[in-house]
């Protein structure tokens, strides 16, 4: 190359170079907000970073099992049976698990599982954490919040109706009606726009209600008669008594068969569907499906157990006080029960069937006093034990401070 043609060369790529550094010198260095962005994921700091988290829930489904569970939704074997046992260690009894139970599974971004939440009840709850590739549990108990809540309902088709509406809990109806068993047949009794009010404790769990526990009072309104029943804590248990302090559980119940198990209403005074003619008020028709357990309505003994003709099946008991009960048309008598056999109240002595002369299942039971029968329904029963007189000045407030919460809260709606 000529000196010609070299000299002018150097010369441009000189100056090409000046104007590059002077650029670079000039122009103003990006802000921190305006670096670009690295290309590398950024590992969380910590795994409980809610903002790196994917959380999943994973439900239980028909006769699935945790492990299987996990495993459907992408956990390493190894992993899932870890948890499991960790979670087994922890106090989880995984074998009560049940369809619809449900797992809190969390992610990191790089898709590992590394936290899992399970609540086998509103009051307990496991949190797992995976650290160091190691899985460790936490067991959490949820302090239950009482509250002493009015609830009340009317009778429509059927008691059933406040539990079908969310005002009670079946076992909330259940414990209303054993409050006044001696008192009242919700069975034969209960009629269209009956009334109820009560006071009872629910528990909640983090501020949510989770269940309806005892009933502190209680009343019924029927027929123009108000019933009332106040719980108050001795050293016998929580009993529940009348305004004046007279206990509600008295020595007969008011029904021979639990409420849940009546499947219609009853027939009181109605022609005889074998006989002909209108029978007297001498017994009550409970219909029932056939096998439905009848108990009991007193303590005693047993005075005849067998077939008796038009009765069919019939079992007899004798009471104090010259009380005796019928029970009849049953498929067959409970075991143990025959003559001379003592009874406890409540104490299944046969079941319902459709014996003698009957046109379907039903129980005919009737009540005696020395020798005449009684209408069962009207009949006054032994009252109770009252409450001990010295705690009869604190059981007085409690009526006087529950009763008036009732009042106000809930008035009868007549």
């Amino acid at each position: 190359m000529t000196r010609k043609f070299i000299i002018p060369l150097i010369v441009a790529l000189a100056l090409a170079t000046s104007i590059v550094v002077l650029g670079w010198t000039l122009w103003p260095a990006p802000s921190p907000e305006e670096s670009l962005p690295v290309a590398s994921l950024v590992k969380p700091d910590s795994p409980d970073d809610s903002m790196a988290l994917r959380t999943m829930v994973l439900e239980i489904g028909k006769r699935d099992s945790v492990t299987a569970l996990l495993l459907r939704n992408d956990v390493p074997a190894t992993m899932a049976h870890e948890i499991v046992g960790t979670l087994r260690a922890a106090g989880a009894n995984l074998r009560k698990v049940r369809p619809g139970d449900q797992f809190r599974l969390s992610r990191n971004v790089e898709g590992r599982p590394v936290s899992l939440s399970y609540a086998p009840s509103p009051w307990v709850r496991f949190e797992l954490s995976e650290n160091d590739g190691q899985w460790k549990a936490t067991r959490i108990a949820i302090q239950p919040e009482v509250r002493l809540e009015v609830r009340q309902g009317k009778v429509g088709r059927s008691l059933w109706d406040a539990v079908e509406g969310g005002a009670l809990a079946p076992k909330t109806l259940l414990n209303l009606v054993q409050i006044f068993e001696s008192e009242f047949d919700f069975s034969a009794d209960t009629r269209q726009g009956d009334f109820f009010r009560l006071l009872v404790e629910i528990r909640y769990a983090n501020d949510v209600p989770v269940e309806q526990g005892r009933i502190l009072a209680a009343q019924y309104f029927s027929d123009a008669e108000t019933l009332t029943g106040i719980g108050f804590q001795d050293r016998t248990g929580f009993t529940y008594y009348d305004t004046q302090g007279r206990s509600l559980k008295k020595t007969f119940l008011r029904s021979p068969l639990e409420f849940t198990r009546i499947s219609s209403g009853f027939s009181y005074r109605r022609p005889h569907p074998v006989l002909g003619g209108v029978r007297p008020h001498l017994a009550i028709d409970y219909a029932a499906s056939v096998g439905t357990p009848v108990w009991a309505v007193a303590e005693g003994v047993v005075q005849f157990a067998r077939r008796n003709g038009g009765n069919g099946i019939q079992v007899i008991l004798t009471h104090r006080s010259g009380y005796q009960t019928y029970y009849n048309h049953l498929a067959r008598v409970a075991r143990g029960i025959r003559r001379g056999a003592r009874v406890s109240q409540k104490q299944v002595i046969g079941y319902v069937g459709s014996t003698g002369l009957s046109t379907g299942p039903h129980l005919d039971y009737r009540v005696s006093r020395n020798g005449t029968f009684v209408n069962p329904l009207g009949e006054r029963f032994l009252p109770g034990k009252p409450i001990a007189k010295a705690k009869q000045a604190q059981f007085l407030e409690n009526v006087r401070v529950l009763v008036a919460r009732l009042e106000k809260e809930a008035p009868f709606q007549l």
